[in-house]
């Protein structure tokens, strides 16, 4: 059996998200288009003598090395009574609405599964994933896909295209359920917005330009009353060229949909100089869902 495997897995943009109200068990069920970027966090899982943690990279110092953290969880769920150590090598801003969290339990998943001596098969891992967070059976997956109910069930999208993005972080993060409940206060999905616009623009491979005034997420306006000044952060984005400015996921980072990597370059630029964020990054998407070192590919779509 193997002592130890590395599995990397990407973050995520929603092109699209749209909420219903409530649900009895609390969550929202959800109408959303993810695309997952090139931003890579990455897991590596070693037989140990007691279960630990450690982190490093972006934001290393804001994740948690305890057993809330979700690789935690899940190497208690896929090497039950095995304890291990889990390295996690960070590149996505943590707390952003980028599903940094969710991509770090994705390459989780996949390293531990790795490590098993009869590895579990993609429909296990969906299970497991879709038990411990909502966006975590997307990353596992990645590429492009149409998520319902809490995130967790997927339809692939066909999209051959690249898309060039950049990212504005911000200093603090913006907690999830807080984003929904300022939403939920305000009431805010009486008349609900169609996918089906997009999905057919995506199908049929749209430019970006195309694409950009089709992107929506509905906590956006959630996020903007909790943090007024991420609306400063979308205008100087614009203002710099990019083709539109949305929130990313419950935010509170910004995410700026480009024509090309030189307008990227140029909003990046424009953004790192104008006092609205803490830094900037440039990625694209789309991009494949969790690896392991041995490039074993758990795309939905492409199961046999």
């Amino acid at each position: 059996m193997l002592e130890t495997a590395t599995a990397t897995a990407p973050g995520k943009v929603n092109l699209f998200l749209e909420t219903a109200a409530p649900r009895p068990d609390g969550y929202h069920e959800l109408t959303t288009v993810f695309q997952a970027t090139a931003l890579q966090e990455s897991v590596t899982v070693t037989r140990a003598e007691e279960m630990r943690i450690t982190v490093s990279g972006l934001d290393a110092d804001c994740v948690p090395t305890d057993s809330s953290n979700l690789v935690w969880k899940v190497a208690e769920n896929v090497l039950p009574s095995t304890p291990v150590h889990l390295h996690i090598v960070k590149a996505i801003p943590t707390a952003g609405g980028m599903a940094g969290g969710s991509a770090d339990a994705a390459a989780a998943l996949v390293a531990c599964n790795a490590l098993r001596e009869h590895p579990l098969g993609i429909d296990e891992l969906d299970t497991i994933a879709a038990r411990l967070g909502s966006d975590i059976n997307f990353v596992l997956h990645g590429g492009t896909a149409l998520g319902s109910g809490r995130g967790e069930i997927l339809t692939p999208v066909p999209f051959t295209g690249i898309l060039w993005w950049v990212f504005a972080t911000q200093g603090q993060g913006l907690s999830t359920p807080a984003v929904f409940t300022e939403h939920d206060r305000a009431g805010a999905w009486g008349h609900p917005h169609s996918v089906q616009p997009l999905v057919h623009a995506l199908k049929a491979g749209a430019s970006a330009s195309d694409l950009a005034p089709l992107l929506f997420n509905r906590l956006q306006d959630a996020a903007l009353s909790l943090r007024p000044e991420l609306a400063r952060t979308l205008f100087a984005g614009e203002d710099a060229g990019a083709l539109r400015g949305i929130v990313s996921g419950s935010g509170p980072t910004c995410a700026f949909l480009c024509a090309d990597e030189q307008q990227a370059s140029a909003v990046a630029r424009a953004l790192e100089t104008s006092g609205t964020c803490r830094h900037t990054v440039t990625t694209t998407t789309t991009a494949p869902g969790a690896v392991d070192k041995l490039q074993t590919s758990y795309r939905k779509d492409n199961r046999g």
